[in-house]
């Protein structure tokens, strides 16, 4: 990405890069395109095709990425008013074969560049805090900065993913046209140097199957907070240090956001939290 490219000129090289196209779906058979997409990944629990026929009725940002006549990855979002008009992203998903392709990436500029062509500013979602892919993509990938916690935010979920667990979740705010977000999007977050900085929650013992480790250090100007390497697996094979690390986890990150932090990287396994006006990171 260089410094004056505009927003769908990015998305096409991505999409490019990624081996698909990128279309508005707007077509009634859209939904159900889209529908096989989401029962491949959440399963038949995730949505009712009514709700999304209505979203796309009503002119929601509802975009696809598709390869051979097939979608095989769509974003969805819709506005909100809460603190300032906004786009709410509510639902990205690739099926499970495509992923690791950049197609994810290349829906969420496609996202960002339609919200740029409606004069809207800031996209929102929420995401699980636990899972570090997620986290590596909303942060380090495209800078979004979680700016708030919310424990069990959706209640019980029944779908395949989120099935017998806690719904909590970061919300997370992409300032789409601020100096961080197109620097991120141009070269990557920065490394970021950990030592030194102190640890709200650490993790120990091995690698697949980490404790959490409270350490009861205060928020005060900055601190990280570690997550295991791939949450879903440890939950597959131990549900209760599983439920060790969403209740530790939930501590940590409401004593952070508490104390008037924000995340805004995720590196080396860990939330680096730090003030939202620190200088060298400001927007």
């Amino acid at each position: 990405m260089e410094a004056n490219d505009a927003p769908w000129d990015v998305t096409r090289r991505a999409a490019d890069r990624a081996g698909v196209s990128i279309r508005h779906l707007t077509r009634p058979s859209d939904v159900d395109r889209v529908m096989a997409v989401i029962e491949s990944v959440w399963g038949d629990q995730a949505m009712p095709r009514a709700l999304l026929r209505a979203f796309q009725h009503a002119g929601s940002c509802f975009l696809g990425a598709e390869t051979g006549g097939e979608v095989i990855g769509f974003v969805l979002g819709f506005m909100g008013s809460a603190e300032g008009p906004h786009l709410h992203s509510h639902m990205l998903a690739v099926r499970p074969e495509a992923r690791s392709a950049g197609i994810g990436f290349a829906l969420k500029l496609a996202q960002r560049a339609a919200a740029i062509d409606e004069a809207i500013e800031e996209i929102r979602w929420t995401y699980d805090p636990l899972i570090a892919r997620n986290a590596r993509f909303n942060l380090s990938r495209l800078g979004a900065v979680a700016t708030a916690y919310f424990e069990n935010f959706y209640g019980d979920m029944p779908d395949r993913l989120n099935r017998g667990d806690r719904s909590d979740r970061f919300e997370v705010r992409w300032r789409l046209r601020s100096a961080w977000v197109e620097r991120v999007l141009r070269s990557g977050a920065p490394g970021v140097d950990l030592a030194g900085r102190g640890s709200i929650l650490g993790a120990g013992g091995p690698r697949d199957a980490p404790r959490p480790v409270e350490t009861g250090e205060r928020p005060a100007n900055g601190v990280i907070a570690s997550i295991p390497p791939d949450y879903q697996a440890l939950r597959e094979r131990d549900p209760d240090l599983a439920r060790e690390w969403r209740e530790a986890s939930g501590r940590a990150f409401a004593a952070c956001f508490d104390g008037g932090l924000v995340a805004r990287t995720f590196d080396g396994g860990a939330y680096r939290f730090q003030p939202s006006e620190e200088p060298h990171l400001a927007e």
